[in-house]
């Protein structure tokens, strides 16, 4: 029970790990609590106690941030926004109810009635026929998160005709190229862009976002300095391309989803790639690496990338010379993070200057063996060394190897199958 005397202003359990055992929660709140300016349980999946809900929204004048799960109607949602046009963020349920016309109107309405909204997620299984609902709050969207809703291309253009002030763009790449090539001609204050892949398996749906949306968004929003890119194929000469038009790029996230796919016009490389980026981005702080890559990639990172703050890397380099360009060459590096690469034992101990300064260490799947790992401890005593051992693995590898520092000393909850040393 929430006792009545509490004065909670913020319920947000997005993020949390939760037992969902039905929406009676709700009703829990007292008839006198008015103080909730954030509720978020876009997470739950069962559903909710509706009257509870709509309660609680009505008596808490100051709510600035609701975000709904799945199991809330479109007519619901109506019921809601009347009763709180104050709003500056809000998450939707689902997008998919039949509505008669009367229904679409209210809803447009209440919609319209949010004068302080800019942020906009939820959208759950979204229908473009009732899309057009969202048209008045648009016009002072600075976020939109569409990272729920499996847009097709043309839905998107039609909806970001009418948001002039996005500055942050989350999308599926359902949208295709020709989604991103809408956004690139309607967002020109856009700042931070990130597309997800969609869990869609139909063999009859193709989909999926190339270097051809990439390069048309460059275009069109040279303000960009944040990208988290999930791409089927990419080409060195279209990432200097865009570098070149947002050379302000603070975090740089490119996910080839093939691993250790190449440059596929000319089969080489995506090592110009990144070097392009390094040496074009000087304000770079988060890289993300993925493609073929070999240990240029590397050298380009560490002669170059001096603010460089975060790296991660997967499939990729040639040997452990690549690790140690990095190490000796980012001076501002904190937190480093690599699976499925050929680095070893010189590799990680490569690094013994710099895990003083770092924050974190991560590696799996790479060549490092225990004696390395120990040879680590031994010479840094003040570092936290954790081996985590796979099922039936030589006992002589080190499987997974996270290095950390902590004022604390080694952690004391550690499960049976982490050994620090």
């Amino acid at each position: 029970m929430i006792e009545e005397e509490m004065n909670l202003t913020e319920l947000d359990i997005q993020e949390n790990g939760i037992d969902d055992k039905g929406g009676s929660w709700l009703s829990c709140f007292p008839e006198s609590f008015t103080s909730l300016e954030v509720l978020n349980f876009a997470n739950l999946s069962s559903d909710i106690n509706f009257d509870a809900l709509e309660r609680l929204v009505g008596r808490c004048k100051s709510m600035r941030v609701l975000k709904l799960n799945r199991s809330v109607s479109l007519e619901q949602l109506q019921r809601l926004l009347v009763n709180a046009p104050q709003l500056a963020e809000l998450g939707t349920g689902s997008f998919s109810e039949e509505l008669t016309f009367r229904q679409c109107v209210e809803l447009e309405s209440a919609l319209s009635n949010c004068k302080n909204m800019h942020t906009l997620s939820g959208l759950w299984d979204a229908k473009g026929i009732y899309l057009p609902a969202l048209y008045p709050v648009c016009t002072h969207l600075t976020f939109l998160n569409l990272s729920y809703a499996a847009l097709r291309s043309d839905e998107l253009a039609k909806l970001l005709a009418h948001c002039p002030r996005l500055k942050r763009l989350w999308v599926l790449d359902t949208v295709e190229d020709k989604g991103l090539e809408a956004v690139g001609m309607n967002c020109p204050l856009l700042e931070e862009l990130r597309v997800f892949p969609a869990d869609l398996f139909d063999e009859e749906i193709i989909h999926g976002v190339t270097e051809a949306g990439f390069v048309a968004v460059s275009f069109g929003c040279p303000r960009l300095h944040y990208v988290l890119y999930f791409c089927c194929q990419m080409t060195n000469a279209a990432v200097a391309t865009i570098v070149q038009n947002c050379p302000d790029f603070t975090h740089f996230r490119l996910c080839i989803m093939n691993p250790g796919q190449p440059d596929h016009i000319t089969n080489e490389p995506m090592d110009e790639a990144f070097g392009a980026v390094v040496k074009t981005c000087t304000k770079l702080q988060r890289l993300s690496v993925s493609g073929r890559l070999t240990d240029l990639t590397f050298e380009y990172i560490g002669r170059y990338a001096k603010n460089l703050e975060t790296l991660s890397v997967a499939f990729a380099g040639s040997s452990d010379w690549g690790m140690q360009c990095v190490m000796g060459g980012c001076s501002k590096l904190r937190k480093l993070e690599i699976r499925d690469c050929p680095f070893g034992n010189a590799a990680l101990l490569s690094g013994l200057e710099k895990y003083e300064s770092m924050r974190s260490l991560w590696m799996s799947a790479c060549n490092v063996t225990m004696n390395g790992c120990r040879l680590l401890a031994r010479e840094m005593p003040r570092l936290n060394v954790e081996v985590m051992k796979e099922d039936g693995s030589d006992d002589s590898q080190a499987d997974k190897v996270y290095v950390y520092r902590s004022i604390a000393g080694p952690r004391r909850d550690a499960p049976p199958s982490v050994l620090t040393l």
